[in-house]
Parts: C-alpha cells; structure tokens; sequence
C-alpha cells in the first residue's frame, strides 16, 4: 500500500467524520448561541442553564438526522470492505 493511498483513506475517514458530526454540533451551537442571547437579554448568569436545552438539541438532531448518518457510515464501511484486497496486495 502507497503512502497515497493511506493519505487518501485518511481523508475519507476525516470528510465522514465531519459530515457525521456536523448536524449535532451544528444544532448544538445554535441552541447555545439563542441561550446565551437570551441568557444576556435577562441578565441570568446561570451556568447550567444552557445544558440541558444542549443536550435536547443532540438528541433531536439524532434522532432527526440518524438514518442519513448511518447511510453514510455503512457507505463508507462498505466501500473500505469492498476496496480491502486492493489495500493488502
């Protein structure tokens, strides 16, 4: 196996992860970010009060985005399973 070809598993991997990750860290951003607005508009400097809205938030963007994160794992999972012969020799 060619240090390309390594390179270039590595930035398949790196490009899943991100596409996997960025639905629940981008919902949780925006419901922080509207907290905190709201946390600076009323004057409440409570620091556990954005964690729980968080954490909703996640579980909402899972729940909604799961099965699309999932397609693209198995996707990318398959076609390494697929493309392995051609790793080894």
């Amino acid at each position: 196996m060619s240090g390309d070809v390594v390179v270039q598993i590595g930035q398949q991997a790196l490009m899943v992860v991100l596409l996997v990750a960025a639905p629940m860290l981008g919902l949780g951003l925006m419901v922080g970010l509207a907290v905190s607005i709201f946390q600076t508009t009323t004057s409440i400097q409570e620091q556990t009060q954005a964690f729980i809205p968080k954490i909703i938030a996640v579980f909402v963007a899972i729940l909604v985005f799961g099965p699309w994160m999932l397609r693209i794992m198995v996707e990318y999972v398959s076609s390494m399973f697929i493309n392995l012969p051609m790793y080894i020799g």
